[in-house]
């Protein structure tokens, strides 16, 4: 059954020590005593840009890494700092913001550069094959399988309606399908974001026009990179005693 589209107003009640720690090591943070140093860096590819094609495009990737995604950090960075964020990682700035009105522009600039830096490692050339171990055994669990999974995620992009983000997560244990409008991410409602898809138009409109769930389907055949989804999960795993 599909989840429900719109995040519920769980702001911060479940944002756990574990989504910090689960995710932290995924970013480059550089944050000093007065303010001034930058806390969001834009993280290199880990592929070149024209490696996805030609499910994505060298064109999109160099707008969408370079334009778009570096924009993002810019403005991001431009109004954290000196604003009494410094000592944060990006994680704790994006939920210490979330639901905050006076902090939305904030909120806006870092949530959609960190989506955007986990979007990039959620891909890899030749990817797209069926996971496997837990993460392989959760989704068969939550879905009823990896093709029934499939086929819920590219009914939750179809669905999203506008900008957003289509998320694979980890809530309370269990895996679930959920989509973000605009800059949300699970990351503000205590969910710990697994993998996803980035459904604005920016993200495949010169390769796909119109055709959203075209281009979903084809990120999951041929690039999701399940090797870095399924290591996620491993981290956010409780501590066996």
């Amino acid at each position: 059954m599909l989840t429900h589209p719109v995040f519920n107003k769980r702001l911060m009640a479940r944002s756990s020590v574990l989504v910090t720690c689960a995710l932290a090591a995924l970013f480059l943070v550089q944050c000093s005593d007065g303010g001034g140093s930058a806390i969001f860096v834009m993280e290199p590819l880990p592929y070149s840009l024209d490696a996805l094609a030609p499910t994505i495009s060298a064109d999109t990737m160099g707008f969408h890494y370079d334009k778009h995604y570096a924009g993002y950090v810019k403005k991001a960075n431009e109004l954290t700092k000196g604003k009494g964020f410094a000592g944060k990682t990006a994680e704790a700035l994006i939920q210490a913001t979330a639901g905050d009105a006076s902090k939305a522009a904030v909120f806006n600039n870092a949530a959609q550069a960190w989506n955007h830096a986990y979007f990039f490692k959620c891909l890899k050339p030749d990817g797209g094959s069926a996971p496997e171990g837990l993460l392989a055994e959760m989704i068969d669990a939550a879905f009823g399988g990896f093709v029934e999974f499939k086929a819920l995620f590219i009914t939750a992009a179809k669905d999203q309606f506008g900008s957003g983000w289509v998320w694979l997560v980890l809530d309370e244990g269990k895996l679930a399908v959920v989509t973000s409008a605009n800059a949300d991410t699970p990351l503000a409602h205590g969910m710990i974001p697994l993998f996803t898809v980035d459904v604005w138009e920016h993200a495949y409109y010169l390769d796909y026009q119109n055709r959203r769930v075209d281009f979903v389907k084809s990120v999951l055949d041929n690039l999701a990179n399940w090797d870095f989804v399924a290591a996620q999960l491993e981290k956010a795993q409780p501590p066996k005693v």
